[in-house]
């Protein structure tokens, strides 16, 4: 079997356990009581069952279980410990979410069983960001074992409460993550493709089960959704677009790009940024306005993208494509500039198709002005 055929064996095997495990999350979540109660600050109008992010673990679990019976993806668990990793963080900020979604855990509790889910996949994994590749000078920050692994946890607590901050509206923290998932598979796979790492590497895989399960879920959780994910889930998908992005930063071979092919190996400073562009664009903002409120940073309030989208006028459902859109524009055009010879062909196309969403954006402000 062709590597590419089980790659994509993977991602349909988390969808189906995914989508199949949802319903029973569902009902867990109603007998449990772990449900969303309508906010002054949420967009739902009724209760909606959480848990979804155990439905998304599951769906990953079966899909690693699957790679490691298939013959060339099997070497991925042979070549480090990167999944096993994965896997147990996973489980413990999936948890930590689950205790959340019943019981509303404090910031303090959370941002600590962050730190320790973060920690666990990056001891137990070895999913360390040990070199820094600068694009001056062809070299690297070499970092030591604690500045690595400190470092890594910072970068995946950022992410999980990024991911965390734009879970709003139904379907929207699932299908950008599926986006950006995308982005880290094809950025990786080519990488690969091209003999430059290994094709049965962490960081394709992560990314091939990770897009599945976010895909198998969203179609109980797209609007009007019958269940949302949760911190159990939010957390969850956040951890590991974390540890993809580390792992595809690490596994490149600076020595097999050579010096007119090194773009790929420089673009990994900027491509987990402009993948998780969104997200942590969000964060910031919310943190800034938050601060100068003389606020918490984790307190929660009702002006997130989503949020402003909705205000100028649009649906529920149009709100989530148009940020799916701007996801989609920044993730695979900072692929297409690692991964092409023509950077500049490439940011003009983005520049147009970022032009093109803010007009599209703009529309019910712009018909307003007219009456």
């Amino acid at each position: 079997m062709h590597p590419s055929l089980e790659y994509a064996l993977v991602g349909c095997m988390a969808a189906i356990g995914a989508y199949l495990f949802t319903p029973l999350a569902r009902q867990l979540a109603i007998r449990w009581g772990a449900v969303a109660k309508p906010r002054d600050r949420d967009v739902h109008a009724s209760d909606t069952p959480r848990l979804g992010g155990t439905a998304i673990l599951v769906g990953f679990a079966i899909a690693m279980v699957i790679a490691h019976a298939l013959p060339t993806l099997r070497g991925t668990f042979a070549n480090g410990t990167e999944i096993s990793g994965v896997l147990w963080g996973g489980l413990i900020v999936c948890l930590l979410g689950v205790l959340d979604d019943r019981y509303e855990l404090d910031s303090l509790t959370k941002f600590a069983g962050q730190i320790l889910a973060a920690a666990v996949m990056s001891i137990v994994g070895g999913i360390q960001l040990l070199t820094v590749y600068v694009p001056w000078g062809h070299t690297g920050i070499v970092l030591d074992r604690d500045a690595s692994v400190e470092l890594t946890i910072l970068l995946t607590v950022l992410t999980i409460n990024a991911i965390n901050f734009i879970d709003g509206l139904d379907g929207l923290a699932a299908g950008v993550t599926a986006i950006q998932g995308v982005a880290f598979f094809a950025y990786s796979y080519h990488l690969a493709a091209a003999g430059n790492t290994d094709i049965a590497a962490a960081p394709t895989l992560i990314s091939a089960g990770l897009v599945g399960a976010c895909l198998g879920f969203l179609l109980h959780n797209f609007a009007p959704a019958r269940i949302f994910m949760g911190d159990s889930g939010s957390m969850l998908v956040g951890l590991m677009l974390s540890a993809a992005a580390t792992t595809a930063v690490t596994k490149v071979d600076p020595q097999s790009l050579g010096r007119a092919g090194a773009l790929p190996l420089y673009l990994p400073l900027v491509l987990p940024l402009a993948v998780l562009a969104l997200p942590f664009g969000d964060l910031v903002l919310a943190v800034v306005r938050r601060l100068r409120r003389g606020q918490s940073p984790f307190a929660p309030d009702k002006e997130h993208l989503h949020h402003r989208l909705m205000e100028l006028g649009h649906s529920h459902r149009r709100a989530v494509l148009l940020l799916y859109f701007w996801s989609a524009v920044l993730a695979f055009g900072a692929v297409a500039m690692a991964l092409t010879n023509g950077p500049w062909l490439v940011i003009s196309v983005v520049a147009l198709l970022l032009l093109a969403g803010m007009l599209v954006t703009a529309i019910p402000r712009l018909r307003s002005a007219r009456l």
